[in-house]
């Protein structure tokens, strides 16, 4: 695959010839581009030979790793993308573990010819815990893809016959609104807090199977109030927003579960949207379930968001925000 020129530190990677060369470099060289801009070595293209020359062996090495691993990721199937090159250049760079091909490969279900995967090394551990585990909790900011992953297992699980039903599940709480203020019934009002469920599940499976099984109750989508006084046996459940519920609200969910059952609860704990100060269930529980055997939490961060870019920046800016603050807070306790 390889073959180095130690003297003027260069490297040749040979791309296997039943492999096209614009699905490695895209339209355009769109992809090349991208690696291009990421690393400070020059990258040479000819036929199907790679040439990287520049002045430090660990970034030719990278490079040759990051060349492997998108060849492996094409042929496996995959198409490559911008941000799939982008996602595998930071897994590389980060020498974690878990490579690329390890990641984007883990197919959870697919759609129309779109396939739902962990797009980050962390969302592949969270995806590996919901399947060796009973409860998972996971614990990131918004886009890290915590709900939706849930949701893929879940619809991965009722179609093939893991389990017989999916409930969905949130606290109906106030994000400065008022519930009392919306029209209509107790269902409409709940209806746009659970909305989001929705939309996940009318990505990931057909609209008519998607009302028939609403309509056979083999799927439900209900506040968590809707929960008390149930045992849940042979169904997946997702309890989302968990950060906003009380901690007897969460221990209450915690013991629905029955037998053949598993469960995934999400939550944000930094938009805490409770009223006066309440203690969070989702804060209270991380202290309570220590070391319990098919419990397990898993936490994401600004670099597990799957949104636009941005939203990366936004969630790491807060992050250093709230730190700085806190400093400072405790920088003036202790002058008292």
């Amino acid at each position: 695959m390889q073959d180095r020129d130690k003297a003027s530190r260069e490297l040749k990677i040979l791309v296997p010839g039943n492999q096209p060369m614009v699905n490695l470099l895209g339209e355009r060289d769109e992809l090349l581009k991208i690696v291009e801009k990421s690393f400070r070595s020059s990258i040479l293209v000819r036929g199907n030979e790679i040439t990287v020359r520049g002045e430090e062996e660990e970034e030719l090495e990278a490079i040759a790793k990051l060349f492997e691993e998108l060849i492996m990721l094409l042929s496996s199937g995959m198409d490559l993308t911008p941000e799939s090159v982008e996602r595998a250049i930071e897994m590389v760079l980060a020498e974690g573990e878990l490579k690329p091909s390890e990641v984007f490969t883990d197919i959870i279900i697919s759609r129309r010819g779109k396939a739902i995967r962990p797009k980050t090394p962390n969302q592949k551990r969270y995806v590996e815990a919901i399947r060796r585990n009973t409860i998972v909790f996971s614990v990131g900011p918004a886009g890290t893809g915590k709900t939706y992953l849930a949701m893929a297992m879940a619809v991965k699980a009722l179609l093939s016959k893991e389990v017989g039903r999916i409930i969905l599940t949130r606290p109906a709480v106030e994000a400065g609104e008022k519930l009392g203020f919306l029209p209509g019934d107790m269902y409409q009002k709940v209806d746009p807090y659970l909305r989001p469920l929705y939309d996940c599940l009318y990505e990931m499976l057909e609209v008519e199977k998607f009302t028939r099984y609403m309509d056979q109750g083999i799927i439900e989508v209900a506040p968590l109030a809707y929960m008390r006084g149930r045992t849940l046996n042979d169904s997946f459940i997702v309890l989302d927003e968990a950060q906003n519920t009380s901690p007897e609200q969460m221990k209450m969910f915690l013991t629905r579960l029955g037998f053949g059952s598993k469960a995934v609860v999400t939550g944000d704990i930094t938009q805490i949207d409770l009223p006066g100060g309440q203690l969070s269930g989702m804060n209270v529980v991380r202290e309570i379930l220590v070391g319990i055997e098919g419990i397990e939490f898993v936490y994401l961060d600004e670099r597990d968001v799957v949104r636009h870019k941005i939203v990366q920046e936004i969630v790491r800016a807060y992050r250093l925000f709230d730190s700085r603050h806190e400093r400072e807070d405790a920088e003036e306790g202790d002058g008292l």
